[in-house]
């Protein structure tokens, strides 16, 4: 399992490119391009080299939290997983490629595509600081164009992507995606209603298709939750001075909240029986986690404490968890 927080060259080689410039403009240039994020935008207000660091140093470090998560769940379902080849799309500062290459020391061969011209110089000044990504092939152009040329490999990465694109295109990406998966497909979108259901929309396309699901869902029926419920899940990470800073926060935490699904060519050989849906409750009685669970139910499961061994466990469990519950009774 890898870390949430940026590993220390990458944070350090960021840090550097923002040092020297004045962090009121840096804050003001971060804050615009969330806010037209935040309003339906897209990438393309992010327009110059100093927009790109600027935004990188307030988002990098969550988007990546929340893709280091996703991969973690892989990991567990998929323990013998050893990708060769990364295919990370809409890459912007290629957080994705990073957080693989910590999650996977098998993999050398990386390959990024993304249309937008500032974070794809960003991303390749990063990874000339770092020994990991020297070779970073980074393609610039439209995804979908760039796709119908792109090769198998075998994890594909598709991290707060989908949600930028029209309604009209995003079933033909997801499909292009799964053409070119030769073994693993991660897509993350924010942890919102609306990025919920680009994931479930997602998820049942390509069971359609053939795929079978990795993580996080236990099972391959339909989502259990009910509007207004949504699955999705919280990573912690912490902020550096810069990152603080910018955001004009005081806090040195913050909790990332993403979706995800990842799809597998071959069914995954340890996929947990059950997902945490949300914090565990602790009480006198006992424990109360809400489990999404391998026979397509979700619901709170209470675990007494008098069953001491299935509550020392449950007491241990995170939101967002890959779990074994106890038998029911």
């Amino acid at each position: 399992m890898i870390s949430p927080d940026l590993p220390a060259a990458l944070k350090a080689s960021l840090e550097a490119r923002l040092h020297g410039q004045s962090r009121q403009d840096a804050a003001a240039r971060a804050a615009r391009i969330s806010a037209a994020y935040r309003s339906g935008g897209n990438s393309g207000t992010i327009t110059s080299d100093t927009d790109a660091i600027a935004y990188a140093t307030v988002r990098m470090p969550a988007t990546y939290a929340a893709i280091a998560a996703s991969l973690n769940a892989v990991m567990q379902a998929c323990p013998d997983f050893a990708p060769a080849s990364l295919l990370d799309v809409g890459a912007g500062p290629a957080t994705a490629s990073f957080a693989a290459a910590e999650a996977f020391p098998p993999l050398t061969s990386f390959n990024a595509v993304d249309s937008n011209a500032a974070l794809r110089g960003l991303a390749l000044t990063l990874a000339d600081d770092t020994m990991r990504l020297r070779d970073l092939s980074y393609a610039l152009g439209p995804a979908r164009a760039l796709l119908d040329r792109a090769g198998s490999a075998d994890l594909v990465i598709a991290s707060y992507m989908i949600g930028e694109l029209a309604d009209a295109e995003r079933s033909a990406i997801v499909d292009a995606l799964w053409a070119t998966t030769g073994d693993t497909l991660l897509i993350v979108e924010p942890g919102t209603p609306a990025g919920y259901q680009r994931i479930i929309a997602a998820r049942d396309r390509l069971i359609a298709a053939g795929a079978h699901v990795a993580a996080p869902c236990p099972h391959a029926a339909p989502c259990p939750l009910v509007a207004p419920d949504w699955c999705h899940f919280a990573q912690r990470l912490a902020r550096s001075r810069a990152h603080r800073e910018l955001k004009g926060a005081d806090v040195p935490f913050e909790d990332e909240k993403f979706s995800f699904i990842a799809l597998t060519r071959k069914p995954a050989t340890h996929r947990p029986a059950a997902r945490v849906l949300a914090p565990t409750a602790i009480t006198k009685i006992g424990a109360a986690a809400k489990l999404c669970q391998a026979d397509g139910a979700a619901g709170v499961v209470s675990i007494p404490r008098r069953d001491k061994p299935a509550f020392a466990a449950a007491r241990r469990w995170d939101w967002g968890d890959g779990v074994e519950p106890p038998p029911r009774r």
